[in-house]
C-alpha cells in the first residue's frame, strides 16, 4: 500500500503526489473520499477506482504520477 495525496482529479483520471512513484504502465487500485459539497449529495462518498499509471511528473518539491481511471464504483 502506498500513501498519496490527490493533486487534481477529473472524470478520466487523476494526478497524485507520493514518495514512492509506481512504475509507468502499472495497474493501480485506489479509493478517494469525496465530501458531500463536491458531489452535491447529502453525505460524503467514497469512490473506489482501478486504473493505470501513464506518466510521472516532478517539481522541485514533489514527485507526482498521473493515472487514467479504467473502472470505478461509488461506496456511499
Amino acid at each position: 500500500m502506498v500513501e498519496a495525496t490527490t493533486k487534481d482529479v477529473s472524470s478520466n483520471g487523476l494526478l497524485f503526489v507520493t514518495n514512492h512513484l509506481p512504475r509507468i504502465g502499472s495497474s493501480i487500485e485506489f479509493t478517494m473520499d469525496m465530501p458531500s459539497e463536491v458531489m452535491g449529495w447529502d453525505s460524503n462518498v467514497s469512490i473506489h477506482c482501478t486504473g493505470r499509471v501513464v506518466r510521472h511528473q516532478k517539481s522541485e518539491h514533489e514527485s507526482m504520477a498521473a493515472a487514467v481511471i479504467d473502472e470505478y464504483f461509488l461506496k456511499a
